[in-house]
Formats: structure tokens, sequence, C-alpha cells
């Protein structure tokens, strides 16, 4: 997506908000493989607090929450945080659990040095142009204190949904309503600079199968 193109991402939050409200907890309750990982990960960081940017319906940050941090879950479809919000309350979370609506082309709402971890399943491959996601990363390692970790997921452009459907632009493909940036491995090593590249992983997750990276970095 360029940014003469901003259209898209706002129709993609239409479409999200559509999405929540059609299919209520649409991922299920089980956390993803990453958020499991990723919880073990802080663990070993010594992390007490985490920033889930696109939490959606809160599967995974209702796992942060059980696993003893406390998540501050941010997305920008309020129908699926209000479904976490829900959710929370109902497995006695919610003190451990605060939610924001935020659209992540906006600078994150934390101050400097703030949190210990930042977690984002499949945020960053959404409709955000390349500018728009080292802006993101910039601002991640804003609100980071020294030490902490970022550990996210994206589509690559091994998935086979690359280059097919409609095109936007920016490596973003469209289907089915939903448009993904798919990463070249080269903006992987190049959101990591200033940063300690830990991890690139690659594995698989749903049907198709989609192809995905696990990336975990340290701030500086």
């Amino acid at each position: 997506m360029h940014h003469d193109n901003g259209g898209l991402a706002d129709t993609q939050q239409e479409h999200w908000q559509r999405t929540y409200g059609a299919h209520p907890g649409m991922y299920g309750q089980e956390p993803s493989a990453p958020a499991v990982h990723a919880a073990e990960i802080f663990h070993v960081c010594g992390a007490k607090d985490v920033l889930e940017l696109g939490a959606g319906h809160g599967r995974d940050a209702l796992h942060f929450a059980r696993e003893g941090f406390t998540v501050q879950a941010t997305d920008f479809s309020a129908t699926g945080l209000e479904q976490l919000k829900n959710a929370a309350q109902s497995l006695g979370l919610a003190e451990h659990v605060t939610t924001a609506v935020h659209d992540v082309r906006e600078p994150l709402p934390l101050p400097d040095a703030s949190t210990d971890a930042v977690y984002a399943h499949m945020l960053l491959c959404m409709a955000l142009s390349t500018q728009e996601i080292h802006a993101l990363v910039r601002d991640v390692r804003r609100v980071l204190r020294p030490g902490g970790v970022f550990i996210y997921t994206v589509r690559h452009t091994g998935d086979a949904h690359y280059g097919t459907g409609i095109p936007h632009g920016d490596d973003i493909y469209e289907h089915g309503g939903f448009a993904v940036h798919f990463f070249p491995r080269h903006l992987v090593d190049s959101l990591a600079d200033g940063w300690t590249l830990n991890e690139v992983h690659a594995f698989e997750e749903g049907e198709l199968p989609r192809r995905l990276w696990r990336v975990a970095q340290t701030r500086l």
C-alpha cells in the first residue's frame, strides 16, 4: 500500500469490525503457538508487562495474563477488544488486562521505555506500507525498556498467496477481503537495524497452509 492509497487500511478496519461482529471469538480460545513460545521467552527475560499489538478478540492476550503478565492489548477493532474484555472478566483476569483501541499507523499510546515486551501476531503484515511498518517498529523500540524483547510474526513471500489475488503494490495482496503485506527477508533484516536480531523462525499455520516467520529481537 502506498501512502496515496491510505483508504485500503481504513477499509480493512471496517472489514475487521464486521468480521469480529459476525464471528465472535473467530480464532477460538486456545492461544496461538507463537504466543505460547513468546510467553516462555518473556519469562526467561524477566518481563513483567506485555504490550500486544493487534490483539483482536484476545486469545493470546488472555494467555499472557494467565501466565502472570500484566497485559495492555491494543487493536483497531473496538468489537474485538470488547470480546476480549468480556472474556477477561469471565475468566477472572480483568485486573491483569487493559485494552485500548489504537491504529498502529499512529504513535503508540505509551511513554518512552515503559514496557518490558511487545508482541504482535500477524499485525505487521496487514495493510501497512513498508514506510508505516518501519515507523511502527521504531515506535516499538521507543516504548520498550533497554533489553526489552519484541516478538512478531508475519506471512512472507514464500506463502502460496503471495503474488496472487488483488494487488495493491508494496507486496500487498488481497484475498477474500483481507489484505496482507508479504514480507521479503530483507525487510525483516532492515527492521532489526539497531536491535539484536535473536531469531527468524519459519513455521506454518492454518489452512493453505499460511507460511510465516516468527521474529524475535531485543532493544539495545
